[in-house]
């Protein structure tokens, strides 16, 4: 029997497995876990972890990260924090922290253990998976290769034939990427239609 997703988002909601990890960061902070999910979502953006901003808002991406996400989704706010439409599920729940020289921790490893296939299986409905960035393409598609290339094979893997959602690999959304978006104009040509199509099709948009 699977868990109901309220009962599940409330034991991610006082999950406190990485306590003394992020009290040891450079940033000393207290977890914060922020799920996003309800069971009758139909799309799920996996990502890599909440940033600070997110660590603060208590939303997911509540940053210009998540500006450039909806853009390129073609989402307003509203339609993307409709949780009966879009789950969000992260590698992590928490915000892993800064090191000491200010660049993001990855999300600690136990988190996706703990909860990644329990979420998922509350969540039947759901049509497609957007990976989002190396730590979310490791996860779901088993994937070593660079981010670089996994994205540009996205074809291949959202066309593959295999149970369960699809899966469109993206890279993140981060505007330290915006070099990698202008070395690579395929992405918004070719990619960003049919993420669109796809994003418009699943969640009966107008």
């Amino acid at each position: 029997m699977s868990e109901d997703d309220v009962i599940l988002a409330r034991k991610i909601l006082a999950c406190r497995l990485c306590a003394e990890r992020f009290a040891a960061t450079d940033t000393h902070h207290e977890p914060r876990p922020v799920p996003w999910f309800r069971g009758s979502a139909r799309l799920v953006i996996a990502g890599q972890a909440p940033g600070l901003r997110v660590h603060e808002a208590g939303r997911p991406f509540a940053d210009r990260s998540g500006d450039r996400l909806r853009d390129w989704m073609e989402v307003g706010e509203a339609t993307f924090y409709d949780r009966d439409r879009i789950a969000v599920v992260p590698m992590a729940f928490c915000f892993p922290g800064y090191d000491a020289k200010g660049s993001d921790l990855p999300p600690p490893a136990i988190c996706a253990r703990s909860w990644q296939a329990r979420v998922l299986a509350v969540l039947p409905r759901v049509e497609l998976i957007l990976t989002v960035g190396a730590a979310a393409q490791r996860w779901h598609l088993g994937e070593r290769r660079k981010v670089s290339e996994v994205v540009a094979d996205w074809r291949a893997i959202l066309g593959r034939n295999s149970p369960g959602p699809r899966i469109l690999p993206l890279p993140h959304p981060s505007w330290r990427n915006t070099a990698w978006l202008k070395r690579h104009p395929w992405f918004e040509a070719e990619l960003l239609p049919v993420l669109r199509a796809e994003v418009a099709r699943i969640l009966e948009l107008p």
